[in-house]
């Protein structure tokens, strides 16, 4: 198993669809099993604004797989995402 690094940016006007896909989204992230940490970014106003997740897979393409399913991302709330290899060197986890 390897560690990636997930970097969703919302596109503009999605805090509405954010906030009522919320609860589904935290439950794929737990059924799966598969999120070390998670989390949004925030703009000034304290609002989401983007996530970040560092979750194991086999495969880039698990990984990529997984991102590509999770309910922020078919309901439209990301503009862009990127899944990247990550190498823990320093943490909770490592």
């Amino acid at each position: 198993m390897a560690l990636f690094v997930i970097n969703a940016t919302d596109r503009a006007g999605a805090l509405e669809t954010r906030l009522a896909t919320r609860d589904t989204h935290l439950a794929y992230l737990r059924d799966e099993g598969i999120v070390r940490a998670a989390g949004a970014f925030l703009d000034a106003a304290g609002n989401p604004e983007g996530s970040m997740l560092i979750v194991e897979a086999e495969t880039i393409e698990a990984a990529n797989a997984f991102a590509a399913n999770d309910p922020y991302a078919l309901a439209g709330v990301f503009a862009s995402v990127v899944v990247r290899p990550w190498r823990m060197a320093i943490g909770a986890f490592a």
